[in-house]
């Protein structure tokens, strides 16, 4: 398989109170913005939102399923949390191919989160060790 700098993939998933109960129930990360809509209230948010790990966890579904796909291993990420996402935000994850190392098999590639109203709400960069980059 050949990968170049500018292939792109992506996926979009609504964020449901569900999936937030269940990531919290799986992490042990039980912090009332999430679970607690009076708490949250109280908030610069004003209501719940979801995890940002959550969120993110879109970028890996891309990696490990589309780009670069099959057998890809996680090297590193970096994550910038720059908006909420609230349950019911439609987000889009996706993710750019920036550099194809020539000597190894690794990429780098460009990662960001967007919701339905076009607001990027993380932004981050992954290595990933591929199994083919040729």
């Amino acid at each position: 398989m050949k990968f170049k700098v500018g292939d792109t993939a992506e996926t979009t998933r609504t964020i449901e109170q569900a999936d937030v109960e269940a990531f919290a129930a799986v992490t042990g990360d039980r912090n009332p913005v999430h679970l607690d809509e009076a708490f949250a209230q109280q908030t610069r948010f004003g209501r719940r939102i979801a995890h940002g790990m959550l969120t993110a966890s879109l970028i890996s579904s891309v990696l490990a399923n589309q780009l670069p796909g099959e057998g890809s291993v996680y090297l590193g990420q970096t994550l910038q949390f720059v908006a909420p996402v609230f349950p019911g935000d439609e987000v889009t994850a996706r993710v750019t191919v920036t550099e194809v190392r020539e000597n190894r098999p690794i990429m780098k590639l460009e990662t960001t989160c967007v919701n339905q109203r076009g607001e990027t709400v993380i932004r981050g960069e992954a290595t990933v060790l591929v199994s083919d980059v040729k």
